[in-house]
């Protein structure tokens, strides 16, 4: 007598249904641990649309109300004052930076001390604040990266403030901005005379930057670098 044979469809639909069986042992074995776990998972949520709504964003507003009166002593060039308060209406940038340290404006305080450390002579301490603030843009961050080789070019590490000086040119990416970056990295080079690379600078402003406000006089440090590269 021939066998019975399954046909494909019941097969399948048997394995469909065994699947589906485990599953649901599965899901009953362990219900209070799914759960559990899909409670905390909702929690979590709840916890961060939470601290968001009813912490960071008050204390954002907070911190960029405090902020306001250092950037105003900042305009103003009064560099301890927008750095330190007045005792008054102003608590400082360092305050600012301490306080709100998770908010937008109390990271940029970060950045407004160091510039204030900067123009203070206190270029130790700049340099550790500016490094402080992760600036993601084409304009900041390589304003910042200059200011730090300022910061090393007056402490004598002129090496150091020429890479700066470099990076900030190449983060910049800009017609404008990237020879004026090269240019500070050239003239770092002729103090340590080094007239070649000084060269190859103002060869790459000229050419790369053409209608660049320093490209127009820089045929002038071309002939002064190949001269002194010749001495």
């Amino acid at each position: 007598m021939a066998k019975k044979t399954v046909s494909a469809p019941a097969h399948a639909e048997a394995q469909v249904g065994e699947i589906f069986s485990k599953s649901e042992k599965f899901i009953e074995t362990y219900r209070n641990h799914i759960l559990a776990g899909a409670a905390f998972a909702v929690l979590i949520v709840v916890a961060v649309v939470g601290i968001r709504k009813y912490y960071l964003e008050p204390k954002e507003q907070e911190a960029q109300a405090a902020l306001f009166p250092g950037e105003n002593y900042f305009q103003n060039r009064e560099w301890d004052k927008a750095l330190n308060g007045d005792s008054a209406i102003c608590t400082g940038f360092l305050a600012v930076a301490d306080e709100y340290r998770l908010t937008k404006a109390g990271k940029l305080a970060n950045a407004y001390a160091g510039l204030c450390y900067y123009h203070l002579g206190n270029y130790g301490e700049a340099e550790a604040y500016l490094k402080k603030y992760r600036a993601s843009d084409n304009v900041l961050s390589p304003a910042l990266k200059s200011t730090i080789g300022d910061c090393h070019a007056s402490l004598g590490n002129v090496e150091k403030a020429i890479a700066y000086f470099k990076q900030a040119a190449e983060e910049a990416g800009d017609k404008n901005l990237s020879p004026i970056y090269l240019k500070k990295a050239a003239t770092a080079y002729e103090s340590l005379s080094d007239y070649k690379n000084a060269l190859d600078i103002y060869k790459q402003i000229k050419n790369k930057y053409p209608a660049s406000g320093e490209a127009q006089a820089i045929d002038k440090y071309i002939e002064r670098a190949k001269l002194l590269q010749t001495k």
